[in-house]
């Protein structure tokens, strides 16, 4: 029979010129007949086996994954554009599950932000580096699309650059902090975390070391952004010592 990709006149069950399926195929959803180069089933929708399931697997991500992950920045997009006073529920806790359910459009632009963020930094502590870098740049272009950075969004930047596979970001946003307050935390830590991931052990050390030699006096300066990560602070400084 005809190739229905290439053209090509071929027998069995797939194509020996480019490999497609021949004949019919069937929804694994609802059962209905397919031809063999459908991508997507004409009576449910779902992705036909092959078709664009597997193109979306094709860097290890689920194709699942990657829609919800396109819902995702086209919501965030949406909600930054809204008019000013809308009405602003509660922060999302940063340690809340993946899975949670979320309407997104009930959030402000900095929480859907911070949301993604929140995703990012839960995958890389998993050890889901993939899943991590995946989702790292959306959250880079949600806090990229607020009226103005705070020193706490300029650290979660900083951390999503790196978690992007992006370290100079992450330096770059560091000396951002240094620029207003020179012993800033945050800097030291996005300079260590930096160094660790080009694999930088001696700079990595010396950003540590001066995170606790200015860790006290920048604490008792209690400064607003110290605020939210109080807790990772102090686990930061104890992990280090």
């Amino acid at each position: 029979m005809k190739c229905p990709k290439c053209g090509a006149t071929s027998g069995g069950k797939f194509c020996s010129e480019c490999g497609t399926a021949l004949g019919k195929q069937v929804c694994s959803t609802c059962g209905a007949a397919l031809s063999g180069s459908a991508k997507f089933c004409h009576a449910c929708g779902a992705p036909a086996a092959g078709g664009a399931a597997a193109a979306a697997r094709a860097d290890g991500i689920p194709w699942f994954l990657v829609g919800g992950a396109v819902i995702v920045v086209l919501v965030v997009v949406a909600i930054v554009q809204l008019k000013p006073g809308a009405t602003v529920p509660p922060p999302v806790p940063a340690a809340a599950q993946l899975s949670e359910p979320v309407d997104l459009s009930q959030l402000s632009p900095r929480e859907a932000a911070d949301r993604l963020f929140d995703r990012v930094m839960i995958s890389r502590e998993a050890g889901k580096l993939d899943s991590a870098a995946f989702f790292a740049p959306m959250a880079l272009r949600a806090y990229g699309m607020l009226d103005g950075l705070d020193p706490d969004a300029r650290f979660h930047m900083g951390l999503l650059e790196v978690a992007a596979g992006n370290p100079d970001g992450a330096d770059a946003q560091a000396d951002t902090l240094a620029q207003t307050v020179p012993t800033h935390l945050y800097a030291f830590m996005l300079r260590a975390d930096a160094a660790r991931a080009r694999g930088d052990t001696s700079a990595a050390r010396r950003a540590d070391q001066a995170f606790l030699e200015h860790y006290a006096a920048e604490t008792a300066a209690n400064r607003p952004e110290y605020g939210p990560h109080s807790t990772w602070l102090g686990t930061y400084r104890d992990g280090i010592r």
